[in-house]
């Protein structure tokens, strides 16, 4: 039987995704006027913006006139052949992180061990791990599917860069889903597994909240 890691983080109410994003709300149960008999007391109610928790970014405006969550093809977020890439004690992921490795249709998973910060003060500061535009550059070109990374995006967001997103907008303008805030990847082995982050099937947004999880194929 295949063996199923889930490296997605929980989304409670009144949680802090990244520093400055509102927190979610959630509800565990509402009334809505006019709702059937019997159901409008346990549907609960949640309220968070698309970047909560482990979320898929979608190549959508304005970076490409292409997906939101409702038209994404599923082939670019699920049933991926995956590939850890370590990247623990690195701030600067370079293009010398993926030298030698076979990336061309898969998700590359950059394990850079920030995840054990979560819901710290420390994680949202400026010091997490990231990609560089040349690295970004070097994925586009070995024909990646995927992204993810386990710290709060693939860009450097210190004051210096100005709020320029270089690999972000490197990978979504060719077209490849980036998924932020990962979790557990010292669970998964460097290859020989699945992957999946399939948000909702919601329009008009850039980002939505995903279950992240990985099938390890057990022989």
């Amino acid at each position: 039987m295949p063996k199923l890691v889930d490296v997605s983080h929980q989304i409670t109410d009144g949680m802090t995704t990244c520093p400055g994003l509102p927190e979610p709300v959630i509800k565990e149960s509402t009334t809505v006027a006019g709702a059937v008999p019997g159901h409008g007391d346990s549907s609960g109610r949640v309220s968070m913006v698309g970047a909560t928790g482990t979320y898929v970014e979608i190549p959508a405006h304005p970076y490409r006139d292409a997906a939101d969550p409702a038209d994404l093809d599923l082939d670019r977020v699920a049933c991926l052949p995956g590939i850890v890439v370590e990247a623990t004690g690195r701030r600067r992921i370079g293009p010398e992180a993926f030298a030698g490795l076979d990336l061309r249709g898969r998700a590359v998973l950059l394990r850079t061990g920030w995840d054990r910060h979560w819901r710290t003060e420390t994680y949202g500061t400026h010091d997490h791990p990231h990609l560089t535009e040349t690295a970004a550059k070097t994925l586009v070109q070995a024909g990646v599917t995927l992204v993810g990374i386990d710290s709060i995006g693939v860009d450097d967001t210190s004051p210096v860069t100005e709020g320029s997103r270089p690999a972000q907008a490197t990978l979504l303008t060719a077209g490849v889903p980036i998924v932020s805030h990962l979790c557990l990847l010292d669970r998964l082995p460097a290859e020989g597994f699945t992957f999946y982050a399939v948000p909702a099937k919601v329009r008009a947004v850039a980002a939505f909240p995903v279950r992240a999880f990985a099938v390890i194929d057990e022989d």
